[in-house]
């Protein structure tokens, strides 16, 4: 038999459709519901499903009397607050295109997403970093006053049309633009019970920031198409009162990177959580050990995803269908995945590449601007990861490594290529080779080994990423070494770096 699993395929995409009117569909039959929920310290905040529905209808009609029209690009530099939600649905209900960004991103890194995006203005919070730019420019303060403007009219039309678009680190050391299309949204459905077991009753929090892709999906659009209730810790909560706020709050589910559960689990003894019935992790792989302390604090246990920025996640563990350990999971119901060798699919327990079929929903329409590399991703009717795995009879998926060297960081993914871009253009550097090294269980970090006349001040190379790049990409360490390891060809080899690393290390 061949590694291919191809099981009940989805319902096709409604047509007229938008996005954001698909997620927010609750508010017709349940105004009057909590759909969402800062959780602060001290004061929490709490917006019904009848006020989110205004509030981001308002804010489209706000944009649209900006001069904005459908079909522009409005590149989001927002914070970490619930403008950020409201700002990116509103654009999305009247046809516009968000462009949702990670505000760790430095000037230099903002001004390269501007010249390739070209977007027709910015949503700019105080105290995030953007270049000085001629485009039209919406602080906060003009997207609060946007909430209580007349309700829009939703924008519906093709669902194949853009949508969004996200960046993320390509193998060729630049950002690329992912373009996604209106029915992504209707994609995600098979992530229900294929990976989180939601229901409308649920109350999910998410540890993460509300302008990072993982909390937008997961945390919040996905509870709200159901019409269950998001929960999101305001800025200033720290690991360690997770806990304390997931028995206040009663979630029902909790989902986090393994970096935030490593956190928890470290904090101290957890407080009973009755109403806890799982937790959801992705980004990176979660470690047996954590995992395993995680059921015995509380009883509850963890199922994991496996995904892509091109796809979200297909791959994954559920309340249903609990995996095996030492796998990723399998795909859920409605996803056609295989195993790809030079032939097509290889043979059950055989190595080769994660693919996913190109009629799959919630698959990207194209890298923006980039018509060689999406044509690189796609091989006939499959997307191809980069991933390597291999299948079993069940379905189930086994990670065995990726065929190129990106890195992740705590939850991002990173390209080396970009890190080492930057380094090397720091004053006594000739040149630099960067990955990511697990320093202690469940804790890998970006580390840096460059070769020059005499060893540098770490100080000023931290000072140096700092300026360059946004803070996850920095290299947290910087190894003065006599030359870079090479195969024949002259090409770095990363994979001979966290040996050096060890040496090192050891000798110190």
């Amino acid at each position: 038999m061949l590694s291919e699993y191809n099981i009940a395929p989805p319902a096709p995409c409604p047509s007229p459709f938008n996005l954001a009117a698909h997620v927010l569909n609750a508010a017709r039959h349940n105004p009057d519901k909590t759909a969402l929920s800062v959780l602060g310290s001290v004061d929490s905040q709490h917006w019904s499903y009848a006020q989110l529905e205004a509030a981001v209808r308002g804010t489209g009609t706000g944009l649209l009397q900006a001069g904005l029209k459908p079909g522009d690009c409005v590149l989001m530099r927002l914070g970490n607050t619930v403008e950020f939600p409201i700002a990116y649905l509103g654009a999305i209900a009247v046809g516009l295109i968000p462009v949702p960004t990670s505000s760790q991103l430095t000037t230099p890194e903002v001004q390269t997403i501007i010249d390739t995006l070209k977007p027709a203005a910015i949503l700019l919070a105080d105290g995030v970093a953007c270049p000085e730019t001629s485009l039209p420019v919406l602080d906060d303060t003009a997207l609060n006053e946007m909430r209580a403007l007349p309700p829009a009219d939703w924008d519906l039309g093709d669902p194949n049309r853009a949508a969004y678009i996200i960046y993320t680190s390509g193998t060729s050391g630049k950002s690329r633009a992912v373009v996604h299309a209106h029915r992504a949204i209707w994609a995600r459905q098979m992530m229900m019970q294929g990976w989180y077991g939601l229901t409308h009753e649920d109350r999910l929090c998410h540890a993460g920031a509300f302008n990072w892709t993982y909390t937008l999906g997961t945390g919040l659009m996905d509870p709200w198409t159901i019409g269950a209730t998001a929960l999101i810790p305001a800025p200033e909560i720290t690991p360690d009162q997770l806990p304390l706020l997931l028995k206040k709050f009663e979630a029902t589910i909790f989902a986090a990177a393994p970096g935030v559960y490593r956190k928890i689990m470290s904090s101290g003894p957890l407080p009973d959580l009755p109403k806890l019935r799982h937790g959801l992790s992705a980004g990176e792989k979660l470690s047996q050990t954590l995992h395993h302390a995680w059921i015995t604090a509380t009883g509850t246990d963890i199922f994991e995803a496996y995904g892509m920025s091109e796809c979200s996640t297909f791959v994954s563990g559920s309340p249903d269908h609990p995996v095996p350990a030492g796998t990723l999971g399998r795909p859920q119901a409605g996803r056609r995945v295989a195993i790809l060798g030079t032939d097509g699919p290889v043979p059950l327990n055989t190595e080769g590449t994660i693919a996913i079929h190109r009629s799959d929903p919630g698959l990207m329409l194209e890298y923006l601007g980039a018509p060689e590399d999406t044509a690189a991703k796609f091989q006939g009717e499959w997307f191809v990861t980069g991933d390597q795995g291999s299948m079993d009879g069940e379905g189930h998926i086994t990670y065995l490594g990726r065929v190129d060297d990106m890195m992740n960081a705590g939850g991002y993914r990173v390209s080396p290529l970009e890190v080492e871009a930057v380094m090397n253009t720091a004053p006594g550097i000739t040149a630099c080779a960067v990955t990511d090294i697990e320093v202690k269980q469940d804790a890998r970090l970006i580390m840096a080994f460059y070769t020059g006349p005499a060893p540098l001040d770490e100080t000023e190379l931290a000072a140096h990423a700092d300026e360059h790049l946004a803070r996850y990409k920095c290299p947290r360490g910087f190894f003065h070494i006599d030359a870079l390891p090479t195969g024949a060809n002259g090409k770095i080899l990363r994979r001979a770096l966290p040996p050096i690393y060890e040496a090192l290390n050891g000798a110190t």
